[in-house]
């Protein structure tokens, strides 16, 4: 069933999507703008989002051994100097401070951009034997990268995420935790996001600063752009060896330890607004709505119907959903028009009329579908509703998804996905960095990862005509 074009306030995706996604932020409350460019104000409903997914994930995490810890905002600069790589890598993005109240400061103050070498120095002092690993820590925050170009929740100057940063005793151990990490990424956006994702690994280039390999979640939006929404990465031990990590193992040898790190962002809301919004708004899937039902009551004035409305309220509370009753005196059709835009799931409306039929009226957000239900089943119908409708906007997503995956075998091919279709190109590659970077150069496209299905399609590269080594995903990104 396909929804109308009713909410004047904000743009139609088609005429303009970048601003139809500012105007959804903005109306429907999840931000503000600060003062300061790329510093934005995460409003109760949009914090609220982030909630759901911090929940999510940090039950996950502690479930695996994974404990929280809370590391300095700064950085000295002597310390963010111990590692060559990973000051290449964001140098040109760190905020520095300069002067503490009247005076200079003896050394610079690096604002966090990331926190590896703040856990590498902790990780030296308190890792001397065999018996101290695994560590496994994972801390919630907030960084800051001084980006020239922002945009709410998807690049900003400051956001919020979460960073695990673990410590082991053998390669083979830490290997398996990045990729451990990386299903549980995936998961969260089958169980939560009701966002698909393309998993695999990034190409040497691509690769956080620093690591030997890196994972990455990409989720495809409806302009047909990939967004990249979480990473994991395997260090090996040369962040251990530039810190003077060491323990003696069982054997009485001093070795170093191995290390990962992973962390997703406030990007991740951004990746719910576009994968699932519309013309009307927000489209929200239920389990990480901050309000999963809306209760509209309608002439309200009427003996009986606030009392109802209170009643069913309490009751699917007590089921363990997110309830909100609007009794304001607002107009029932601005109130629908409202929730409508704030992408609450599923509105349910209850007057005279239905009290006395012992009905309940309701409207799922994603279609539009209007329903009757039988008031007495509203413990079991609304459970099963919230969880159809999550099924279906994971669906519609992977649906999306998977017709937007293109096998390429010609440039012709390449360039249409790229120009025209949008989405996914999956094509056979040489391994060498001239024939992304010239891709990149003709397309403003990247690799966004090599699957880990790597089935060959082709036996020659698609560029150079060199013998393909490797199937790589090349889309435009965010």
């Amino acid at each position: 069933m396909k929804k109308e074009f009713k909410n004047e306030a904000i743009t139609r995706q088609s005429e303009d999507f970048a601003r139809w996604y500012t105007d959804v932020c903005r109306k429907a409350e999840l931000m503000d703008y600060s003062s300061v460019k790329g510093f934005i104000i995460y409003r109760p409903y949009g914090y609220a989002i982030w909630e759901h997914i911090q929940n999510y994930l940090d039950r996950r995490f502690k479930e695996t051994g994974h404990e929280n810890v809370y590391m300095p905002l700064v950085i000295p600069e002597s310390l963010f100097q111990k590692e060559k790589d990973h000051v290449e890598g964001f140098a040109p993005e760190t905020l520095i401070a300069t002067i503490g109240g009247a005076n200079n400061l003896e050394e610079k103050l690096i604002i966090r951009p990331t926190s590896e070498v703040l856990f590498c120095d902790h990780f030296a002092k308190i890792i001397s034997s065999h018996r101290d690993l695994p560590k496994k820590y994972n801390q919630w925050c907030s960084v800051v990268r001084w980006e020239k170009t922002t945009r709410p929740f998807l690049r900003g100057a400051e956001f919020l995420w979460q960073e695990g940063h673990t410590m082991h005793a053998t390669k083979e151990e830490a290997e398996k935790e990045a990729l451990d990490m990386l299903y549980i990424y995936e998961a969260m956006g089958k169980e939560l996001l009701a966002v698909p994702f393309l998993v695999g690994r990034k190409t040497e280039n691509e690769k956080f600063a620093g690591a030997e390999i890196t994972y990455t979640i990409e989720a495809l939006m409806p302009d047909g752009k990939a967004l990249q929404s979480g990473t994991t990465h395997y260090f090996g031990d040369g962040f251990a060896k530039a810190f003077n990590i060491a323990y003696q193992n069982k054997e009485n040898v001093l070795v170093n330890p191995f290390q990962t790190s992973w962390g997703v962002s406030t990007r991740l809301i951004g990746s719910i607004i576009m994968a699932h919004g519309d013309d009307n708004g927000l489209s929200l899937p239920p389990y990480v709505a901050p309000i999963q039902v809306v209760i509209v009551p309608i002439q309200m004035q009427k003996e009986g119907v606030l009392a109802k409305a209170n009643e069913i309220k309490a009751r699917l509370e007590a089921k363990g959903i997110r309830v909100n009753l609007d009794d304001s005196d607002r107009t029932p059709g601005w109130k629908f028009s409202e929730y409508e835009m704030k992408g609450v799931p599923l509105r349910l409306e209850i007057g005279p009329r239905d009290i006395a039929n012992g009905v309940v009226s309701a409207a799922i957000r994603y279609n539009g579908k209007k329903l009757v239900l039988n008031e007495k089943d509203l413990e079991v119908e609304i459970p099963k509703l919230l969880k159809d409708i999550h099924e279906a906007l994971y669906k519609k997503a992977h649906d999306y998804f998977l017709e937007h995956l293109t096998e390429v075998h010609t440039e012709e091919e390449l360039a249409d996905v790229l120009e025209n279709k949008g989405g996914y190109a999956k094509i056979m590659w040489s391994g060498e960095q001239e024939v992304l970077d010239q891709i990149k150069e003709k397309y403003s496209a990247t690799a966004r990862c090599l699957p880990f299905e790597q089935t060959p399609f082709a036996k020659k590269c698609l560029i150079s005509g060199k013998p393909a080594k490797f199937v790589v995903i090349i889309a435009k990104a965010y």
